[in-house]
């Protein structure tokens, strides 16, 4: 494998590109290619068909030296980022004995994936996960938040985080609330197609990340992805405010209820926002998380019985309303038992623009009176893991409310644009 060749069909096609191995759904006399444009191509070769092979190139002297010292062997001197890897897409690859997607492990294998990510200086890959975002939980989430401030106190500069996107919304906030103090930019990034593709959206993702990463004015955690369809211009997202808005676009991400911070155009970083700056006091993980937290989103026939089911045994609970924050009014007796009983009840929209406001309509104010606490902007998934984080630090339904209404992070937008306004 990974052999050159020229192929030639005497019906008149020609085709040139490196032989790589066929999957098992591959059918007898299936020759599988990668064309130089960096598609695959399986091609039935028949008898009258005529080749011209070259031998696979040797590995380079950097990928030898590296698989021979091990996977965490690059130098790395004091001025230096680090990539910590989780899974997800961006760290993956197509397996061609399966035809599907499989992790990239180790740091030789990464950085050949991704040559281009030592262009500006050394980088220190640091595996952590290694699974589809979906089956991180919330108990990984302290878990990166920990190793974050391990590998800041062994003198990275910044740190890039590659994660799969489902869930990439739900870490970044979570490092958020974890990590309140940091002394330079810890940078979540993902990718919607694996690196071996010839769409891929992970290198210059990548690459964009590890930019900001370098950038000695950011303090805090941000999100960085395609702001755009091409391949030159990414937003620096805040990481309570930003959501996967499509599921396979490359500019999925979007800055909810506040502009991007900035954005990345080729080698410049321009931030048009202010930005938290880093602390001179190191990385401060702020845990723990309590997972007696819960995320309810309402809907047409949700009846009562089962959303009072469903907060059994929790210490607090994100309802995400329709509209301006509203469940239906058979709701409301649960609810105000559960708050008499000392469950914290937090209301957030599923519109994710605009605010949760109980003084409008007359459910509103009928859920204020049980003892909902409305949570202005903040999006559901980041509400989540606040309450988590709040449960995590006060004991009394008192205390857990006042450090949900606390904007700790930038979480909370002061004014709201409104449709028109300039």
């Amino acid at each position: 494998m990974g052999q050159r060749v020229e192929l030639h069909d005497p019906a008149g096609a020609d085709w040139t590109g490196t032989i790589v191995p066929s999957h098992e759904l591959s059918g007898d006399r299936i020759l599988q290619l990668k064309l130089e444009s960096g598609y695959n191509v399986g091609i039935r070769i028949g008898t009258d068909f005529t080749f011209r092979i070259s031998p696979a190139p040797p590995p380079s002297a950097p990928a030898d030296e590296r698989a021979a010292t091990g996977s965490n062997s690059v130098a790395h001197p004091g001025d230096h980022i680090a990539l910590l890897t989780t899974g997800g897409t961006i760290a993956s690859r197509i397996d061609y004995e399966t035809g599907g997607v499989r992790p990239v492990r180790g740091e030789g294998e990464i950085l050949d994936f991704y040559p281009d990510l030592l262009s500006e200086g050394a980088v220190r890959v640091v595996p952590v996960f290694d699974r589809l975002s979906e089956n991180i939980a919330p108990h990984d989430w302290s878990i990166l938040a920990e190793r974050v401030a391990l590998t800041f106190r062994e003198g990275a500069r910044g740190i890039v985080i590659a994660h799969g996107t489902d869930t990439l919304g739900f870490t970044a906030a979570a490092l958020s609330f974890l990590l309140p103090e940091l002394p330079g930019p810890v940078v979540v990034v993902g990718a919607q197609r694996s690196p071996d593709r010839p769409s891929s959206d992970g290198t210059s993702n990548l690459q964009a990340a590890a930019r900001v990463a370098r950038d000695r004015r950011i303090g805090e955690v941000v999100v960085v992805m395609h702001a755009g369809l091409s391949d030159t211009r990414f937003a620096i997202h805040r990481g309570t405010h930003v959501r996967k808005m499509h599921s396979s676009r490359r500019d999925a991400f979007q800055s909810r209820n506040a502009p991007p911070l900035g954005v990345v155009e080729g080698a410049e970083i321009r931030l048009d926002v202010r930005v938290r700056p880093p602390s001179p006091h190191g990385a401060r993980f702020d845990g723990p998380l309590d997972l007696s937290g819960r995320l309810l989103w309402y809907y047409p026939g949700l009846t009562p019985e089962l959303a009072e089911a469903f907060v059994r045994g929790a210490r607090g609970i994100v309802l995400a309303g329709t509209g301006l924050g509203h469940v239906a009014s058979a709701h409301v007796d649960w609810i105000r038992r559960a708050t008499e009983a000392g469950v914290v009840v937090a209301m957030t929209t599923q519109c994710l623009e605009g605010i949760a406001d109980p003084f409008v309509y007359a459910t509103g104010r009928e859920l204020h009176r049980a003892g909902v606490l409305f949570l202005d902007d903040l999006l559901p998934e980041t509400a989540y893991v606040k309450l988590l984080w709040a449960l995590g630090h006060a004991s009394s339904p008192d205390d857990v409310r006042s450090l949900l209404r606390l904007d700790r992070v930038g979480e909370f937008v002061a004014r709201h644009q409104t449709r028109g306004e300039e």
